[in-house]
């Protein structure tokens, strides 16, 4: 058996393999409730009533989406060069710092100037913190993969250290987390009385400005072209190295606008739970998107409204909320599979 190119799938396979993997994902999906006890067609019911049936649950589904675009996002871009950034969630750790840091008195501004600041401030922490991985990879040939997922660990053991000493609330009643940001470094709300904060906005923008730079850009082209194949864009005269720095500054910079919108938008303080995975579901969440920016925005969409339904559905039907991982990794396998099928065909020999 042998895989042969296609150089012009048809649109029935385009759009056939996808559909075949969506089904799938909803067969696997009910069989699980059905094991579990529950009826299925109404689990996926419940879990589409839990992320999208009110205006409530629409809203909570859009915020937590909010930091699986910006990971999402630095996700594909790192991926589109072949740098394999699995060390999101570090740089969100290190943007959730710095904006403890400059939000809770630090810089007296109005806040039309302080969130700006901050915000600039967390991108170049995220950015610095993939910086060293891909110098050591550029420089002494290092891999990445693992240097950018210990980055992960060594992040999270320093905010431990942080929240337990210079950070600690002394009004936290012994409690591990930073003092609560000032309201001027707050991020307002989009809709009064409702957690959906300006930081889904900025992930929309940041989504866009990262299209307009893949597409529509010399650094884009160069992007492509080096993730296509390194040794034929340095034959051609583009500076790989320049390039994958480039990469990762921006990659790195997405990644810590998470943090910065946790906790200016949402939490308001630093505590070693803020995230429970973003930087590992945004892997899933761009390769859902086949690395596509405007694609994440829908497929973060996705992958949250899931979470957020079994939430909900959990509590009405007594499901585990496991169920939610396992549909999102169904849905990235059978998704990829579907993707290789589209582009290529099985020979018996």
């Amino acid at each position: 058996m042998r895989l042969e190119p296609i150089p012009n799938p048809s649109a029935l396979r385009r759009f056939g393999f996808p559909t075949v993997a969506l089904a799938l994902t909803i067969l696997i999906a009910s069989l699980l409730a059905l094991l579990a006890g529950a009826n299925p067609f109404a689990t996926l019911g419940l879990i589409l009533k839990g992320a999208a049936g009110s205006k409530f649950a629409l809203l909570e589904t859009l915020n937590r989406a909010t930091p699986l675009i910006f990971t999402g996002l630095a996700v594909a871009v790192a991926f589109r060069a072949k740098l394999w950034n699995i060390g999101a969630e570090a740089q969100l750790y290190g943007g959730a710092v710095v904006t403890v840091l400059l939000g809770t008195g630090v810089l007296p501004l109005p806040s039309f100037l302080l969130i700006p600041v901050i915000a600039i401030a967390a991108m170049l922490t995220g950015a610095l913190i993939l910086l060293g991985p891909v110098l050591m990879k550029t420089r002494l040939g290092v891999d990445e993969v693992v240097t950018t997922l210990l980055f992960n660990f060594i992040m999270l053991l320093f905010v431990s250290y942080l929240l337990e000493g210079p950070l600690k609330d002394p009004m936290g009643m012994g409690w591990p987390k930073s003092p609560a940001l000032d309201k001027a470094a707050r991020l307002p709300r989009i809709v009064e009385g409702l957690r959906l904060h300006w930081g889904f906005a900025l992930a929309i923008l940041s989504a866009i400005a990262v299209w307009v730079i893949q597409t529509r850009t010399t650094l884009g082209y160069e992007i492509r072209a080096v993730g296509l194949n390194a040794e034929a864009a340095r034959f051609a005269g583009i500076p790989v190295g320049r390039v994958m720095v480039k990469t990762a500054l921006i990659s790195g910079g997405l990644a810590a606008l998470a943090g910065f919108s946790e906790v200016a938008g949402l939490k308001g303080n630093l505590t070693l739970d803020l995230s429970p995975g973003f930087g590992y579901t945004g892997i899933i969440v761009a390769m859902l998107a086949l690395l596509n920016p405007l694609g994440v925005v829908i497929s973060a969409i996705f992958v949250a409204g899931v979470f957020v339904g079994a939430d909900s559905m959990s509590r009405a039907a007594g499901v585990p909320t496991y169920i939610a991982d396992i549909l999102t990794a169904t849905a990235l396998l059978t998704m990829v599979l579907a993707l290789k099928l589209t582009r290529t065909r099985i020979r018996w020999r």
